[in-house]
């Protein structure tokens, strides 16, 4: 919001330097972010007096003006069809940039010297005529800055606001604030009450068929207009602001908006159909040619502001082509009117088109300031348009809003805002914005907010005011009071933070996706029907169709990701991502919230370097990846066995494990299926692993405990054994641990081979054991004897055979 410093000066007395001014109004919640002089690029411009004309030598339309700068006398060549002796204009000095231009400077034109330009409105922004040069008053100083001369010297303060201070939005609403700062009076317009008469309603009438989308309309006309360029006072006080100017009538209607908050339209009266007003909801597929010259196509819930057969304007969002103010319009009806925010926030984004009466609609505007802004707007367009306003308004107020009285506890105000606030301070305070404050009791006030605070309906809306009204710089710093006690941080979130320290150790990116995704996601990882990733929550206001679920799996986040870097020539990829996933139970519960870690590896095993080969990354290496992450997190007897065909959806079979600890399943590792691949179009292959973090948080250690290191030797021994290729190593290793001979420290699978020595349908498995006493050093025959024992129990199980 931007509002001008003089302007405000009208409502308010301001005394204080503009910098206090503005510190203030921060402090008091209404963030200044920036402070301006809108008209300071014409410090270089100053008044000129044109004293001699004489034709160009050299061209015919052209004109050399001696004008009189104050202190000097310059040659300016003009080929303005307006220039003539003793004429007042604006001279641009050499250095002047000009809004839409270079640099000026000292030149020949046509063989002669200009030492300036004398300008135009439009070249100097300060309205929209350009067909000559602008004319000054003749009482004007030579010489002197122009800014200054008409009064353009001005700062403009920009005004974070937050949402809800949509009473705010006006020049007004800043100028109640700032005498609410420092306790003086605000200077409201002097506007007459409307006329009692009848006699608007012989040329039209107001029917509101939709009251649930517009509480409140009310309607003024006037006739005999003269649609004219708007005066300089007011055409500054938009351009200040950053509004341009278009005609008196238009420029009305945007000065009340910005000055009061209320949004205002006119309409052609004489293109109104039937001369009447009809508020109705569109019909479905209705479309309608916004000011703007853009077709939008309607929804049923869109409210519309229609004549008698047509639509001509989207309620609180634009006006139609078909009624607008032309330079031809004679009778207008001025529109002020109050339409449910929710209403115009939906139709605003559903068309894509925010204005500034939408941003004001939306938010909310003082149900009680319609007549109000319909009145001074009908007064200033008799001034300026020299028409003639019809007697009596319309006004239809089918939904009466009304502010409900809050009870406000003096000692629950002190408590929570940390003061000592007696009830005559919160009572002034409140006062001094307009609340209405009576006493109810010996520690309660009750208190009637204002029709244009539409945020007060809550104690805590009161605390808040009285504390920024107070000074929130005011308020004494305390600490809250702490139990001494420490408490231990949540398992969970330790046991993520882990996670992301040894993948960020294995040289692993942590990527943070969103936790939308497709709702083509399943199809697009092969999922099958009755797979429990498919029990998808849909969003009901989704930030894009692409994003219209809540994810199931982090899987597909990644693989967009790696598809996004390898459209960036990246190729080498390695991330992970810990969150949670979301799996529906139906409209009418909360969804199960399961949380998740999943990691991606793609490309090259190593950074390419002039001392290592290019090598891919395969299965192995990201089951490495797993092994390192559990290891880390404490959890054994981790073993890795083989997925069923029907099972791997969106990764290959054979390059699939399934990951189990004790005797929880806690995740998958694997190659990404070809199809997959395909349909996320990488072009390259990538492996994936997904944890459930819940059930590692069941296994993994969070005690730290330690034991003594061996005193006595290792002695490993090697067994090799000849069996079916249908038998997984892992089973191997486990029943050699299942022996239970306690000086097996260790087992270690270091091979596996196939080929002409061996069988056909068979492979031979190498495994290392070793052996380790906590008592003594163990001896060869001792520990022979014991391996001998377990090469002969897994002969036995598994029919398998020594190599020859």
């Amino acid at each position: 919001m931007k509002v001008s410093l003089s302007w405000l000066k009208d409502y308010v007395s301001i005394e204080t330097d503009i910098h206090d001014l503005a510190s203030a109004l921060t402090m008091a919640g209404l963030e200044v972010e920036s402070i301006a002089k809108p008209f300071d690029y014409l410090e270089k411009v100053v008044v000129g007096r044109i004293i001699e004309i004489k034709p160009h030598p050299n061209a015919g339309k052209l004109k050399i003006c001696q004008v009189d700068a104050g202190d000097r006398i310059l040659q300016v060549v003009c080929g303005a069809p307006n220039a003539e002796d003793n004429l007042v204009a604006p001279l641009a000095l050499p250095g002047t940039v000009l809004p839409d231009g270079p640099l000026l400077t000292k030149c020949e034109i046509r063989g002669e010297i200009s030492e300036g330009m004398l300008c135009s409105e439009k070249e100097l922004e300060l309205g929209e005529d350009g067909s000559g040069i602008m004319v000054l008053p003749d009482n004007l100083r030579a010489g002197s800055n122009i800014a200054s001369a008409m009064n353009l010297s001005d700062y403009v303060l920009e005004i974070g606001l937050t949402p809800n201070r949509s009473d705010c939005l006006s020049i007004i609403g800043i100028a109640r604030e700032i005498a609410a700062l420092q306790k003086s009076r605000i200077k409201y317009p002097d506007i007459s009450p409307p006329v009692k008469s009848k006699e608007i309603f012989d040329f039209t009438s107001v029917t509101i068929e939709a009251p649930e989308h517009c509480p409140r309309y009310t309607a003024g006309l006037v006739k005999d207009i003269n649609v004219a360029p708007s005066p300089f006072w007011l055409r500054k006080r938009l351009l200040s602001i950053g509004q341009r100017p278009i005609n008196n009538i238009v420029d009305i209607t945007n000065f009340i908006m910005l000055e009061c908050g209320q949004p205002l339209h006119a309409f052609d009266f004489d293109l109104l159909e039937g001369s009447r007003i009809v508020v109705r909801t569109a019909t479905k597929g209705e479309t309608f040619t916004t000011i703007d010259r853009k077709e939008r196509i309607l929804d049923p819930d869109m409210l519309m502001i229609c004549d008698g057969k047509k639509p001509v304007a989207i309620a609180g969002v634009m006006g139609g082509l078909n009624s607008e103010i032309v330079n031809s319009t004679k009778r207008v009806l001025i529109e002020s009117a109050y339409f449910n925010p929710l209403s115009i926030r939906k139709t605003s984004k559903k068309i894509g088109l925010s204005t500034e009466a939408s941003y004001r609609f939306e938010r909310g505007i003082d149900p009680d300031g319609t007549v109000r802004a319909l009145v001074r707007a009908a007064s200033l367009m008799t001034d300026m348009g020299k028409g003639k306003s019809i007697k009596g308004i319309i006004d239809q107020y089918p939904l009466i809003q009304k502010k409900e009285t809050i009870e406000l506890g003096i000692s629950a105000t002190g408590k929570v805002l940390g003061t000592e606030l007696d009830k005559n301070t919160i009572r002034s305070l409140l006062e001094s914005i307009e609340f209405k404050v009576k006493n109810s009791g010996p520690d309660t006030i009750k208190v009637t907010p204002p029709s244009f605070r539409v945020d007060i309906t809550r104690p805590v809306d009161l605390m808040e005011e009285a504390a920024r009204l107070y000074g929130y710089n005011r308020i004494p710093a305390s600490l809250p009071l702490m139990q001494s006690e420490t408490t231990q941080p949540l398992k969970a979130l330790v046991i993520r933070e882990k996670i992301k320290d040894i993948m960020t150790g294995l040289s692993f990116t942590e990527a943070v996706n969103y936790s939308f995704i497709s709702e083509s996601s399943c199809a697009r990882l092969n999922l099958s029907s009755d797979d429990p990733k498919r029990r998808l929550l849909h969003l009901l206001n989704p930030l894009t169709e692409e994003q219209n679920v809540m994810r199931t799996s982090l899987v597909p986040g990644l693989l967009e990701t790696m598809h996004r870097n390898l459209s960036q020539q990246v190729r080498n990829l390695k991330f992970f991502e810990t969150g949670k996933i979301f799996l529906s139970k139906g409209n009418e519960s909360l969804p199960e919230e399961i949380e998740m870690a999943a990691g991606l590896m793609t490309g090259g095993r190593y950074s390419q370097t002039w001392y290592e080969k290019d090598a891919e990354c395969d299965f192995y290496d990201i089951k490495g990846v797993v092994e390192g992450l559990l290891a880390g997190l404490d959890i054994e007897n981790i073993r890795f066995t083989k997925i069923p065909v029907e099972l791997c959806c969106y990764t290959r079979y054979g390059y699939t494990a399934k990951i189990i600890a004790g005797n929880e399943t806690i995740g998958i590792v694997g190659e990404v299926h070809p199809e997959v691949h395909h349909n996320f179009d990488l072009k390259q292959k990538a492996f994936i692993f997904e944890l459930n973090c819940s059930t590692l948080l069941a296994l993994s250690d969070q005690d730290i405990t330690a034991r003594l290191l061996p005193k006595f030797p290792a002695s490993t021994r090697d067994i090799s054994i000849i069996t079916d290729k249908s038998i997984e190593a892992m089973y191997i290793l486990e029943k050699i641990n299942s022996i239970g001979e306690k000086l097996i420290e260790n087992t270690h699978l270091f091979d596996i081979f196939e080929g002409a020595s061996v069988p056909a349908g068979k492979r031979s498995v190498s495994i290392r054991i070793t052996y380790r006493s906590s008592e003594k050093t163990l001896e060869d025959g001792e520990v022979n004897n014991i391996h001998k024992r377990i090469t002969d129990r897994l002969s036995m199980e598994f029919g398998a055979s020594l190599p020859a």
